[in-house]
């Protein structure tokens, strides 16, 4: 039996929510303010309602959907039909979508099965907090009751001192301090459409009403470890100590260790015999000062003092975690926090198993759902990767209890999710499936996107697909995994833009002023991905993180001639001899030979062909802006998150459209590279000698660089005051367009 889906309306961010669930690990991504903590929160509020602290508050309600509540309280036209107002019940809302099989016990939900039919196998447990009919007619008198007296003490208080104001008092207050009399928990069970995939809610029975509700304890057991852990390394500091008679407490409760707790209370007894006879010696004259107080009779005040060791308290003030190094034990607190964090985490996990678990006596409940919050805090990436790869392993063995014999039942599974802001976790997770990217789609409402559709988008191209996929999923791993968590991404070719463009962002920040509302380029957290000619293959990537995008690549032109034997000078023809073969002839784009684009990116996504290069040069900054459509092709729109820019014509002693980044900053920056006091060993002396004289940046680019690489570190370390270098437009462009919000 599993959770297969869970849906929340109208809870904080998470105005209509649904995250589908895997059998074991959900890895749950997202960056901050995404909703990751409020699905914990909302699980435990509901789930775990019979805690006081898990009241639902004013502020836990959408603030959209509380503006649709204060429009149905403050409306003039009143609801007067209960079977129209029922149709949009209003509240807060958990929905937990479960499905079984033939090997899953069923006994403790036969009762909320709303069918009996052979092939339908979901039940649907829904968890609210709603504003009924009734008292919503009760909330719309009292609400104008509250604006009544609100105006009279406006008008008693400007009568008695009218040099002050009063300010009436909102609906936001009246919510705030109200809400909690009209909105009621209710549990249901509800139907669902096995055609449509849908929840039925217009179907369902009361669980208040059925007293059924009091089996959802049985029917689903949730527990979290949440990110504020309490872990500190100051010196009076004894968590994990502490913690171990937390492990002890609740191993004695179910028969884990049964063999060894009975070794340790006989240990207490043998101690507790050792010490009453120590005692005797210790207080034998307290003893017998008592005594001759006496009272009415002789020895009627005679007491003894005895040894009663309690193993609960034993360990909760006796045991101390040490760890070794050098052979020598240190305090828990000498530890770094990183591994304290570990640790401490390791032992909540054994203390929750045995909570799942349950006592002796007791069956644990059909689904155990487990969270954890961002394990990453104050861990370093190395202990990241650990806990990843560990983490599944000790999970995955799920709750193993004994029958009465002590032989071992089958272990009853978990299921866990992880919500974390770690690249490093990401990377080495076993499941790449497992993700589910959280994203803050529209104000106030997050949406939950699954890594494994992105994965069927790629599957229907086919084995092209397929391969890109992998590729996509395997550079993700090992490169770029931190491009989940970033608001923005540039997508560039080499090692060139790679080094330089951190330094072009900077130049940028400083010499382009900020505007209203934008944050400087180096303040934002932008991902830089080296992809070479293959952006094309991110494109679906790039639509299913939503994050404003740039890709810097380059405009490629060329013509074909056709094409020459180098000692007959004759036409080279294919094998059928009448079709003659091409050669390509690299070139600038203002070459009045150039027709052509080999950037296959570029003709990707405009939809364009070989022959179209005029067109890419004439586009200008708003044609270049692109969106996916919902016929997954990128069309321009000046609204869209994705930005191409390559050269554009650029004028410095002439204008010049240049093929390549090195082609444009050559012709852009001839002072720069032809200053004495500047030493490029990135380009090769010959040709670097003949662009001083002929000035032909093309030549330079296509011959002279010798290292891409050392060119750029060359570039950053001629740089000084007296000695300045430019980025070319098309870059500038780019980097100002993805500077905005």
């Amino acid at each position: 039996m599993k959770i297969e889906s869970i849906h929340i309306s109208n809870f904080r961010l998470l105005k209509d929510f649904k995250l589908d669930l895997e059998d074991t690990l959900s890895l749950v991504l997202g960056k901050n303010n995404t909703g990751k903590t409020s699905i914990l929160t909302c699980l435990e509020k509901f789930i775990n309602s019979d805690s006081d602290k898990n009241k639902i508050k004013a502020e836990d309600f959408n603030l959209d959907y509380k503006k649709e509540i204060e429009k149905l309280i403050t409306n003039p036209k009143q609801i007067e039909n209960k079977e129209e107002y029922d149709k949009t019940l209003y509240g807060i809302k958990l929905r937990l979508v479960i499905s079984y099989d033939e090997k899953d016990n069923t006994s403790n939900i036969f009762d909320l099965m709303m069918d009996l039919e052979p092939n339908h196998n979901k039940i649907v447990l829904g968890y609210e907090y709603s504003l009924h009919f009734n008292d919503y007619e009760e909330m719309r008198k009292e609400y104008k009751l509250f604006l009544t007296k609100e105006k009279s003490k406006q008008t008693e208080k400007s009568k008695l001192e009218p040099s002050k104001t009063y300010t009436p008092k909102t609906f936001e207050y009246f919510f705030k301090t109200n809400q909690d009399k009209y909105f009621k928990r209710r549990w249901k069970s509800i139907d669902y459409d096995y055609e449509q995939n849908l929840i039925i809610e217009s179907n369902f029975n009361d669980l208040e009403k059925s007293k059924l509700k009091n089996n959802l304890k049985d029917i689903i057991n949730f527990k979290y470890i949440d990110a504020k852990r309490g872990v500190t390394n100051k010196d009076n500091n004894k968590t994990l100590s502490t913690q171990t008679s937390e492990i002890y407490e609740r191993s004695e409760k179910n028969d884990a260790d049964e063999e060894k707790i009975q070794e340790f209370n006989a240990a207490i007894e043998e101690t507790d015999e050792k010490l009453g006879k120590v005692y005797e010696g210790l207080f034998s004259e307290t003893i017998d000062t008592v005594k001759e107080f006496g009272g009415i009779k002789k020895d009627e005040s005679v007491i003894k003092i005895i040894s009663t060791l309690q193993h609960k308290e034993l360990l909760k003030g006796n045991t101390t975690v040490v760890y070794n190094h050098n052979e020598t034990d240190f305090p828990e607190q000498y530890n770094g926090l990183g591994y304290m964090n570990l640790i401490s985490m390791i032992f909540q996990i054994k203390i929750l198993v045995s909570e799942f678990a349950r006592k002796k006596d007791e069956n644990p409940a059909s689904i155990n759902l487990l969270l954890i919050e961002e394990p990453e805090a104050h861990t370093h990436p190395q202990m990241q990767y650990v806990f990843i790869q560990n983490i599944t392993n000790l999970l995955n063995k799920g709750i193993i209890k004994k029958d009465k014999d002590g032989n071992s039942l089958k272990p009853q599974p978990f299921q866990y999710i992880i919500s974390t802001h770690s690249s490093h976790i990401v990377a080495n997770c076993q499941d790449f499936n497992a993700i589910k990217y959280l994203k803050n789609e529209f104000v106030n409402d997050i949406k939950a996107k699954n890594l494994k559709d992105l994965e069927k988008e790629y599957l229907e191209e086919g084995e092209e697909g397929k391969k890109n996929y992998r590729f996509l999923k395997q550079y993700l791993t090992l490169n770029r995994a931190e491009l989940f968590f970033a608001d923005k991404a540039i997508f560039i070719e080499g090692d060139t833009e790679r080094i330089l463009l951190p330094a072009m962002m900077q130049k940028i920040d400083n010499e382009e002023s900020i505007v209203e509302n934008e944050l400087k380029l180096l303040s934002q957290n932008i991902s830089i991905v080296e992809v070479g000619a293959h952006s094309h293959i991110f494109e679906k990537f790039i639509d299913f993180i939503g994050v404003r995008s740039l890709i810097i690549t380059d405009i490629d032109s060329y013509y074909e001639v056709q094409a020459k034997d180098e000692k007959t000078q004759q036409l080279k023809f294919k094998a059928d001899g009448t079709t003659p073969k091409m050669e390509v002839i690299k070139c600038p784009a203002n070459d009045t030979k150039a027709d052509k684009t080999s950037n296959s990116s570029l003709r990707y996504y405009f939809g364009k062909t070989l022959n179209d290069l005029d067109f890419f040069k004439k586009l200008n900054i708003e044609g270049k802006i692109l969106k996916r459509e919902i016929d997954r092709k990128w069309k321009q729109n000046a609204l869209g998150n994705l930005l191409i820019v390559y050269q554009t014509e650029e004028k410095a002693e002439k204008i010049y459209h240049a093929r390549s980044f090195e082609d444009a900053f050559f012709h852009i920056n001839y002072d720069f590279i032809c200053n004495k006091k500047n030493s490029f060993q990135g380009l090769i002396a010959k040709w670097l000698k003949k662009f001083k004289s002929n000035k032909c940046a093309f030549t330079l680019a296509e011959k002279g660089v010798d290292k891409k690489p050392t060119l750029a570190i060359d570039i950053l370390l001629n740089e000084k005051p007296d000695s300045q270098w430019q980025i070319p437009n098309y870059i500038r462009e780019g980097l100002l367009w993805l500077r905005k919000d």
